[in-house]
């Protein structure tokens, strides 16, 4: 990752929410699977919005497999081949989409030839729970440590093994959970690197209530851990969250925050808040990027005009 921040010109940028722009192109994502079930129904979309990402400058494309898991394919009624089989579908789309961006590039109809990773997303346990639990880390007592091993090994095992040049645990809620994360990258011998990204509400702790200094510490003693960071939290905490992750990693720090609106995991939508415009993200980048954060991106509710803000203003200190 170091080498790649490197090649990128120290810094790089992550893309923007998939289900945002899938919604806004007319996909339904009422379903448990979320926007995984376009993998099912419409992978082409997919492939269209990594596109739109890596046109407004995007360096890393995350795959649409953060809800998607082989218990809940399973749960719709398919085969756990046929899980699997989506799964690495996931990141091949992602990869087809790199592709088709380097031979519009070598045609001279693209941004600009960069180098572009494909990052295998991978969601908690609460995501494939879709009751809001991702958003609490509160799991009950009943799931443990093994619980979650268990549950992600496959998963896992099968990204992996995809082609995606590293995996992307996103949203992780709790410490169990990056525990169980770490165990697994370790026991499995996963070759390809990975980062860990934790989801805060105070700016301080995950949301669980888990300490993040605690959580981050645990991604900086694994050793394919790559990049530590935050993401589905609102902007406004960021600066802070990076000076707390920097006290126990020298690793470099990811950061996608969402819109700053609030989701309501009951009822399943967004509250309106006041969220943050494309145009602000440029004056928080800046501040981002002085804090010592190194990559850039967006989460829920933001778009390719998000990250062609935070493109844009990443450029102008490479000049």
């Amino acid at each position: 990752m170091a080498d790649f921040i490197r090649q990128s010109g120290g810094y790089a940028v992550i893309d923007g929410g998939l289900a945002t722009e899938l919604e806004r192109h007319g996909a339904d994502l009422n379903d448990p699977l979320w926007s995984a079930t376009c993998l099912i129904h419409s992978p082409d979309l997919i492939r269209r919005v990594h596109l739109d990402y890596l046109e407004a400058g995007a360096s890393i494309i995350i795959t649409a497999s953060y809800q998607a898991t082989i218990q809940g394919f399973e749960a719709k009624g398919l085969s756990r081949e046929e899980a699997e089989v989506l799964l690495r579908r996931s990141v091949e789309i992602a990869c087809e989409a790199r592709d088709i961006y380097h031979e519009r590039c070598a045609k001279g109809t693209c941004l600009e030839q960069r180098p572009i990773l494909v990052a295998a997303s991978v969601g908690s346990y609460g995501a494939y729970l879709a009751d809001g639990s991702e958003y609490s880390g509160h799991y009950g007592a009943a799931v443990t440590l093994e619980t979650l091993k268990d549950f992600h090994r496959r998963r896992v095992q099968v990204l992996a093994e995809s082609g995606a040049d590293l995996i992307a645990f996103e949203t992780i809620p709790n410490k169990l959970e990056a525990k169980a994360y770490a165990e697994l990258l370790d026991e499995e011998n996963i070759k390809i690197p990975a980062w860990f990204s934790f989801t805060s509400l105070d700016g301080i702790n995950v949301v669980s209530g888990d300490s993040l200094i605690e959580c981050a510490s645990i991604a900086d003693s694994c050793k394919q851990v790559v990049a530590v960071g935050i993401n589905c939290t609102p902007p406004r905490f960021i600066h802070g969250l990076i000076l707390l992750i920097q006290k126990v990693t020298t690793k470099p720090v990811v950061i996608y925050p969402n819109s700053g609106e609030t989701y309501d995991g009951v009822r399943k939508e967004w509250v309106k808040s006041s969220g943050v415009q494309d145009g602000d993200f440029v004056s928080y980048v800046s501040k981002w990027r002085e804090a010592g954060a190194s990559l850039f991106g967006g989460c829920c509710r933001t778009s390719p005009h998000t990250i062609r803000a935070i493109s844009m203003t990443l450029s102008s200190y490479l000049q």
